[in-house]
């Protein structure tokens, strides 16, 4: 079964970060930053990947520099995103199959590669949206 729906997305997000908890490469990091109310989190990242892979309107964010600001708190590594990633791509799946799946990963994989070269060169003050 593919990506089709708002439910799909809760389901992946949902598991995700299920996962992402309890890592110990990067669960860390969100127990510092989120804590333990994900109310707010969530329902954020809903909406963002309803936005990439359902192409609805409503995400309205700026991750890069999310994550530039996280790393002022908690220096990121790039063995964070690497995990980041491996546990998206392994909830993906274990979860679904098609074209929107492996849209899915293609996109983090990207995302993954654009924010930490930005965070790298927010430490350099190099910053560029």
């Amino acid at each position: 079964m593919d990506i089709h729906s708002n439910e799909d997305i809760r389901l992946l997000v949902d598991s995700f970060y299920d996962k992402v908890k309890k890592d110990e490469v990067i669960g860390f990091i969100f127990h510092d930053i989120i804590g333990e109310d994900w109310s707010h989190h969530l329902p954020v990242m809903y909406q963002f990947w309803d936005t990439v892979l359902l192409c609805n309107a409503g995400y309205r964010g700026n991750p890069v520099m999310k994550h530039i600001v996280l790393d002022k708190k908690i220096p990121l590594k790039e063995e964070h995103f690497d995990r980041w990633l491996a546990l998206w791509n392994d909830t993906v799946d274990s979860l679904f199959t098609g074209e929107r799946a492996d849209e899915a990963k293609n996109r983090a994989s990207l995302m993954k590669n654009l924010i930490f070269m930005k965070v790298i060169m927010g430490r350099e003050g190099k910053t560029i949206m």
